[in-house]
């Protein structure tokens, strides 16, 4: 899909009554009285520069320590940096950034493909997906049954490597995120196959040339040994972060399938959950702990979401509709929690076996 679909998921599709329609119109028209949907150049001009700094700064420390065991502490700032940039990433494809799709798309494939090694096209079709429908078990990839399972609807219907982790997947749920930075490489590449991805070649070539340089320079500065240590803890780290990031967004939270499918505004409420914290919760998560305002305005800059949240709170105890929001170690729980309760089925041994 394209950008343009990814921002108008800002907009309800289709609503169930007209009543519901009216109360995302009523709510988007308060924010936007607010000023709250303005463009924030100057912030994103700052973050751009420090998030930029930061990854250039992290590559000559990594050229300057050479071989040494220090290096492993680069790789893990360097973890971080990788994250920062894909979350930039996230609010380029959001419009937060560009008002024109152009320069939107040039600094996506820029900072994803050729900085990071991550799809841009896969990852903003997938994501436009998961925004129209989040929690939605057929229709939004983001709870789909790949590895782990998020329901006990997908739990009773598992097979293979999904059927086996699925009993304990609460308990390996944070070592399998190691596996997340190079699952999210794969994926990039492997969606290279889907015509439907727009400018494949380019694509393609960037990740290619991602690839290249990112393991060139890891064998020419270090040795075997540490190249394969730097790798195996950039990667495990980045991916770690990655998904210690979105676990809180709506893991836990209440699910839809077939035709449950509510109107925009709380299909985006209910399904979503903010993470309460301060000015470093705001940095780390990238702004993605304003989950609910997130969802509700895609292409609102990051900076505007916290202001946004009193009044998108206060109107959802106007209207009736349940607002939740928690800790940042309080929404792991739930999640845990939740993944655990998932796979009570597999456990229980209340599955049909395998033919």
């Amino acid at each position: 899909m394209t950008t343009p679909a990814l921002v108008t998921a800002s907009s309800p599709r289709s609503t169930r009554r007209t009543g519901a329609d009216g109360d995302y119109a009523r709510l988007l028209r308060r924010i936007s009285d607010a000023g709250l949907m303005d463009r924030r150049p100057g912030y994103y001009a700052i973050r751009l520069g420090l998030v930029g700094s930061a990854f250039v700064a992290g590559w000559v420390a990594f050229v300057l320590v050479g071989d040494s065991w220090w290096t492993l502490l680069i790789a893990a700032f360097l973890a971080v940096t990788f994250a920062q940039v894909a979350l930039v990433m996230h609010d380029v494809a959001h419009r937060q950034v560009f008002r024109l799709r152009r320069p939107t798309e040039i600094m996506g494939r820029v900072v994803g493909n050729a900085g990071i090694g991550l799809g841009y096209g896969w990852w903003q079709d997938k994501h436009t997906r998961h925004h129209a429908n989040p929690n939605h078990e057929e229709l939004d990839p983001d709870v789909a049954p790949d590895v782990l399972v998020w329901s006990q609807r997908q739990a009773r219907g598992s097979r293979g490597l999904p059927r086996l982790i699925g009993r304990a997947q609460a308990f390996l749920f944070f070592p399998l995120l190691m596996l997340e930075g190079l699952n999210l490489h794969v994926a990039g590449v492997r969606a290279l196959r889907n015509r439907a991805v727009k400018h494949r070649v380019l694509e393609g070539a960037l990740l290619l040339g991602h690839f290249a340089v990112y393991l060139g320079v890891l064998f020419a500065i270090l040795p075997a040994d540490k190249a394969f240590a730097f790798f195996a803890v950039h990667q495990a780290l980045f991916g770690l972060y990655m998904g210690c990031i979105f676990a809180p967004n709506h893991k836990g939270m209440p699910t839809f399938t077939g035709d449950d499918r509510p109107d925009y505004l709380r299909r985006q409420v209910l399904t979503s959950r903010n993470v309460r914290g301060g000015a470093l919760t705001d940095i780390a998560l990238g702004g993605l702990n304003y989950q609910i305002e997130h969802h509700l305005f895609p292409s609102m800059p990051t900076p505007n979401l916290r202001h946004a949240q009193v009044i998108v709170r206060d109107y959802c105890a106007e209207i009736g509709v349940p607002y939740h929001e928690t800790g940042l170690i309080s929404s792991y729980r739930e999640a845990l929690r939740h993944l655990h309760q998932v796979g009570a089925p597999l456990r229980a041994g209340d599955c049909p076996r395998d033919e």
